[in-house]
């Protein structure tokens, strides 16, 4: 049955995408779901959103734009308000997911009934609150290096994926490797989509999805992985740089996403200054996914050609 959102409001400012993370703090703890998307077609401007059950306080909202303005140092962005009108939020949105091939994965709404593609990794994921159902460049970039370090016989006994959004990825690696993977997110939206898929793909299983504050949950530190993927943003993944490269085991391969191109530079010197080495590059439109390796052996130092 799909889900319906009635009577629902968001709030969205528009700003430098350097300045997402600051501003995402206005609607963090009101907001039920905040999101960033691009907002101009450079790729400059990024929209951050809250989205509300009723009418968002708009006072507090205000009192927080602008602390958050006076700390980066800008003018006071403008605060759009906007009412949601009740509907089927699945039913209007599903129809803009056609199947998505990335690699030997495919991936489709439980709209598509089949035939589906013979000899392929498939994963059904509906359009959801969480973010990741595969259309976006980075997500699909996140797949198509899972999919050639599979083709690379790259060996996983375990596996962690920070930022699981709908556990897309997480699902991938289970189906790929078949070994125990554990799903981590900041959101609590984000875990109870991917436990809801995780069951629905037959996986359940070998992953296991927690809420977690970046690394520091005892379901992450217990233990080492010998792949890890994070599709977060830039700036999030140079602060966990030293967490991520604890979280490798010699030998493994970390997938880093959510990243503009423009940004590489930066991601790639603090995964250097953690001793990890760059094995692999994807990039698709303005987005990048960069492979790290730790210790052992290394792979040659080559992009990973997109399908």
């Amino acid at each position: 049955m799909a889900e319906e959102i009635g009577g629902s409001w968001s709030a969205r400012v528009v700003v430098p995408f350097e300045l997402t993370e600051a501003f995402e703090q206005v609607f963090t703890g009101l907001a039920g779901v905040v999101s960033l998307y691009e907002f101009s077609p450079d790729g400059k401007l990024w929209a951050v959103e809250g989205q509300f059950a009723e009418v968002p306080p708009k006072a507090e909202l205000a009192e927080r734009l602008a602390l958050a303005a006076v700390a980066v140092g800008i003018s006071e962005p403008d605060l759009t308000l906007t009412a949601v009108r009740a509907t089927d939020w699945l039913t209007a949105n599903i129809a803009s997911f056609p199947p998505l091939t990335a690699g030997r994965f495919y991936i489709h709404g439980d709209h598509i009934k089949g035939p589906f593609p013979a000899g392929m990794l498939r994963m059904e994921v509906n359009a959801a609150t969480a973010f990741g159902s595969g259309e976006h460049s980075s997500t699909r970039g996140c797949l198509l290096a899972l999919d050639a370090l599979r083709k690379r016989a790259q060996r996983c006994r375990r596996a962690l994926d920070m930022g699981c959004g709908t556990g897309i990825l997480a699902m991938a690696i289970a189906k790929a490797w078949a070994r125990p993977v554990l799903a981590a997110d900041i959101d609590p939206e984000a875990v109870r989509v991917t436990r809801r898929n995780i069951r629905r793909n037959g996986v359940a299983s070998r992953v296991t999805a927690v809420l977690s504050e970046g690394c520091g949950q005892r379901e992450i530190t217990r233990r080492t992985y010998d792949i890890v993927t994070a599709n977060i943003l830039a700036r999030p993944l140079v602060h966990m740089s030293r967490d991520l490269t604890r979280r490798l085991a010699p030998g493994g391969r970390l997938i880093l996403a959510g990243l503009l191109t423009r940004h590489e530079s930066m991601v790639q010197a603090a995964y250097r200054a953690q001793r990890l080495r760059l094995v692999g590059r994807i990039r698709l439109k303005d987005w990048s996914t960069l492979v790290f390796a730790k210790s052992g052996l290394f792979a040659q130092n080559r992009g990973f050609a997109p399908d």
